[in-house]
């Protein structure tokens, strides 16, 4: 539309004209509103377009009668709207625009006052949480919890324990891809900033106002650091402040190569793991030094969430990670694109973690030790072990090999072995099946029942009272004080020698001797040999009711093996610190002799016996002698089987944790188990014959006893123990000299005077050499076991009426004499005669020995024990007068015959007096 205006139409024309446009006049009283048509709206935007308004009010203008103005301020003409001068249309763009500019600048203000005030609110929220934290002056580097290095015998890593799983580890000493990987993935400007990254902070808020929610962490490594060394997880505005004041402070305290070193030994990697070297170890096997490229990627790929990344637990996931990493590696230039495709793992190639083994069962008893070895652990220790790493290895896979392939059908699911040296090392210890599945070690926390595999400490026992292996026992039901064991078969084979009562593993012969020996004496030898645990003193401890562990229990087998010396079990040799300062070191003091030799060369007869041809067969070995005893518990819940060699001695256990019974015995799979371990174990070693405990050769020395009071005879001279030489074969005085240049000692031919020969020269005794202690020693005359220390018989018992020893009526002491009579002092009986001997002085040495009362002819021959020969599976015993062989119970036909009667009376006589 065209809008064009007349000269008629402006303000102040004619009034005529202005009339014409005046189409009606609007009542009185109302308001009147401008036409529609053109020229009512010409005049309604007159407005607009006049150059000069018109005026309003009274005034010395031109007036009159339609004029513009009239000194009476007289009404405007009739149709013409007054003008408003305040609402004209220039006047209000002009006012737009003077807004405008002011509503930026007041933006511009307001902000500026904003981000004072907000500004001063962050320094005041800084101050307040800053003065939370303790004085700066006082701010240091926590110390790392000390780490504990286990190493095998030849140097290798078992295990690292403590609360990090890993010692630290240097910056320098990591591949440089290492720290490149930690920067590239989890601080890209580590290098550049503060401590706190801006832009970083910056790059996170935009993204997480993109996704409406947070994205990813914005944390800095120097951040991280300050976290992980000086406050909580607390996800909180304090926390984050003071982490952010700590960051700064590390970054001027600090290089940038030692807040990365601490940030790498401190951070967690999941799975027990702290620090970059235990993270290397627990996943890969192979020290943080030795890391490759891929390694160090999935590794680094971890540490966002170290549960949900870890690739035992997520293999696929970690596999995407280091990827991740590698590729952020390449973006920053700290490797190329190639080896970053290199090292990534194929997406249908495994990845392959290091799997905790068996040796984590020693590591766990090795830390549990350290207390009492060196008291609290300051700083990082090493400690050298005597496991042998490949026994370690061979008795892991022998164990798993045998629960995986017999459990399911015999219905057990553990397993233990312990394995050590007869010095009481520990060479190999299996504490279960799998160590990833359970921790609990059932080598050395677990006691259980030992069945049968106590009952050696039972029989030693009734060995030291005086009997031997061809005494006789009645294997039949018995009631005691209302307890009735019975044999494990149900059957019964009347009259059978100690040999075979524990060959065959009889319980009503382990329960008469108990009950002789008393169930004390029974706990006295098994502790003197090693047991440690509480046992009481009850008759069915004879048949292994009370609880022990399997290293308490091998260990207790070792003095057989070993001549009769007593052991500590030990698995650390040395502990020494980082510098190589020396902490502890083991010695090798020890209880001493624990088994009298004669009583030794008993026991071993008889534990031999059982492998060769009792319940223990299935342990036998080619080309070595074998001595050890099976052991099942009561509803098969334990089946156990303890053997040895000169060499070594395992134990083995078989059962569940839940204690449910099986279709075990000792003589079964724990038999093979224990077989297949020794081949390997003693494979490439000369074979040896267990030690039968004879003095025979050998010169022996042993102190005097005084008949008067029944203990060691003092020379009064010197205020010194008496002693006396005789024939460890035999027992008899010899007659001796001593060379002076050497200080030897040898036995002479009174007749000749000259060394009798066979009979080896005994070391200067000032020096200790030759003399039959601590421990049990013998009667040169009637072969009584002897204690040195009091110089009393050990079967005796004190009078307290007189201070003397008490004789036992009707016990055989082994050695074919009669019982010791009171009637007769404490003088030795003769056993060719059964009169007490008789002190004299030797013309030669000058020294006090025991004669017969009546001189036995010199051509007499002295009695000794027959030797066994093995004929297929049977032991056939050579006696005089062409006695009988035996076999197992159930066949035992007719009784052997024996010299002496008294050896020929049952235990139940012995017992009872009959």
């Amino acid at each position: 539309m065209d809008f064009r205006i007349s000269a008629d139409d402006r303000v102040g024309a004619p009034a005529k004209s202005q009339g014409k446009a005046q189409s009606r006049t609007a009542p009185k009283g109302q308001r009147q509103e401008p036409s529609l048509s053109g020229a009512s709206m010409g005049e309604s935007m007159s407005f607009s377009v006049d150059a000069e308004p018109p005026r309003v009010g009274g005034g010395s203008g031109r007036g009159g009668n339609g004029g513009r103005g009239g000194s009476g301020g007289g009404k405007p003409p009739r149709g013409e709207k007054p003008a408003r001068r305040g609402k004209a249309q220039p006047a209000r763009q002009k006012k737009r625009k003077k807004r405008s500019g002011g509503f930026l600048l007041g933006l511009v203000w307001w902000g500026f006052v904003a981000c004072l005030w907000g500004g001063l609110a962050v320094i005041g929220v800084i101050v307040y949480y800053g003065a939370q934290l303790p004085s700066s002056d006082t701010w240091a580097i926590p110390e790392r919890p000390p780490n504990i290095r286990i190493l095998a015998a030849d140097g290798s890593l078992i295990s690292n324990r403590g609360q990090t799983g890993g010692e630290a580890i240097t910056f320098r000493e990591l591949p440089s891809y290492v720290p490149a990987a930690f920067i590239a993935s989890e601080d890209r400007r580590f290098m550049s900033h503060f401590g706190v990254d801006p832009i970083g902070l910056m790059a996170v808020a935009v993204e997480s106002i993109q996704a409406r929610g947070v994205t990813r962490g914005a944390s800095t490594l120097t951040q991280q650091v300050a976290k992980n060394l000086f406050l909580t997880p607390d996800q909180t505005l304090g926390r984050k402040v003071q982490e952010a004041i700590l960051a700064v402070w590390l970054e001027q305290s600090f290089t940038k190569e030692e807040i990365l070193e601490l940030y790498m030994n401190r951070v967690y990697f999941g799975a027990g793991a702290y620090g970059i070297e235990a993270a290397a170890q627990t996943y890969f096997g192979v020290s943080a030094r030795n890391l490759s490229l891929g390694q160090a990627a999935m590794l680094v790929g971890i540490l966002p969430a170290p549960s949900a990344y870890n690739p035992k637990t997520n293999p696929e996931t970690a596999k995407n990670r280091q990827r991740l990493v590698l590729n952020a590696m390449a973006q920053e230039g700290y490797i190329s694109t190639a080896e970053a495709s290199a090292a990534q793992i194929n997406p249908d190639q495994q990845v392959r973690t290091v799997v905790a083994g068996a040796e984590s069962y020693v590591a766990d008893w090795v830390e549990s030790l350290m207390t009492a070895y060196i008291g609290d652990i300051s700083g990082d220790v090493v400690v050298q072990t005597t496991i042998d790493y490949k026994l370690q290895r061979d008795a892991e896979f022998i164990v798993k090999e045998a629960v995986a392939s017999e459990g399911p059908k015999r219905g057990f699911t553990q397993g233990a072995l312990v394995a050590m040296d007869i010095d009481g090392s520990v060479r190999a210890m299996v504490g279960g099946v799998d160590y990833q599945q359970s921790q609990y070690n059932r080598a050395v926390t677990a006691k259980r029942q030992p069945g049968s595999a106590f009952k050696p400490f039972v029989f030693l026992a009734a060995m030291e009272k005086g009997y031997t292996p061809e005494t006789l026992a009645e294997d039949a039901q018995f009631d005691y004080n209302g307890w009735s064991p019975r044999n494990a078969t149900g059957k019964y084979s009347g009259t059978v020698t100690l040999r075979q009562g524990l060959a065959y593993s009889l319980n009503t012969i382990a329960a008469r001797l108990a009950i002789d020996v008393t169930p004390e004496k029974v706990v006295e030898v098994a502790m003197r040999l090693g047991i440690s645990s509480n046992l009481t003193a009850v008759p069915s401890i004879s048949l292994g009711t009370q609880e022990v562990n399997l290293l308490e229990l091998t260990n207790a087998y070792v003095p057989f093996a070993n001549g009769g010396n007593g052991v500590i079990p030990n698995v650390i040799t040395k502990i020494s610190d980082m510098e190589g300062k020396v902490l502890y070191e083991a010695s090798t003091a020890g209880p001493g002799r624990v088994i009298d030799p004669t009583t030794l060369a008993y026991m071993n007869d008889m534990m031999e016996t059982a492998v060769e041809v009792g319940t223990g067969r299935g342990a036998n070995l080619g080309g070595w002698q074998v001595g050890g005893k099976t052991g099942t518990s009561q509803e098969s819940r334990d089946a156990l089987f303890v053997g040895y060699t000169s060499a070594m001695i395992t134990g083995v256990w078989l059962g569940n944790d839940d204690n449910k019974g099986t279709k075990l015995s000792g003589g079964n799979v724990p038999a093979t188990i224990w077989r297949d371990f020794m081949t390997k174990a003693l494979e490439g070693k000369s074979p040896n014959p267990i030690p039968g405990g004879s003095y025979a050769g050998q010169l022996v020395a042993q102190q005097m006893i005084d008949p008067n009071t029944g203990q060691v005879a003092i020379d009064p001279n010197t205020g010194m123990p008496m002693v006396q030489y005789v024939d460890g074969g035999t027992g008899q005085p010899v007659q001796t000299v001593q060379d002076p240049n050497t200080g030897q000692i040898f036995g002479v031919d009174p007749n000749t005077g000259q060394p009798i020969e066979g009979l080896q020269p005994l070391a200067n005794p000032q020096a200790g050499g030759g003399m039959m202690q601590p421990g049990v020693g013998t009667d040169p005359a009637s072969g009584m076991q002897i204690d040195p220390n009091t110089g009393l018989p050990l079967s005796s018992q004190i009078d307290p009426n007189t201070g003397m020893p008490m004789g036992q009526q009707g016990v055989d002491q082994g050695f074919g004499q009669a019982p010791i009579d009171q009637g007769f002092g404490q003088a030795p009986i003769d056993p060719e005669t059964g009169m007490p001997m008789t002190l004299i002085v030797d013309p030669q040495t000058g020294q006090q020995v025991w004669v017969p009362s009546a001189p036995v002819s010199q051509n007499q021959p002295l009695q000794q024990q027959q030797p066994t020969t093995i004929w297929g599976d049977q032991v056939i015993q050579q006696v005089p007068n062409g006695g009988q062989q035996f076999a197992p119970p159930a066949d035992l036909g007719q009784q052997p015959v024996y010299q002496n009667e008294n050896s020929q009376r049952t235990l139940m006589d012995m017992i009872f007096g009959n």
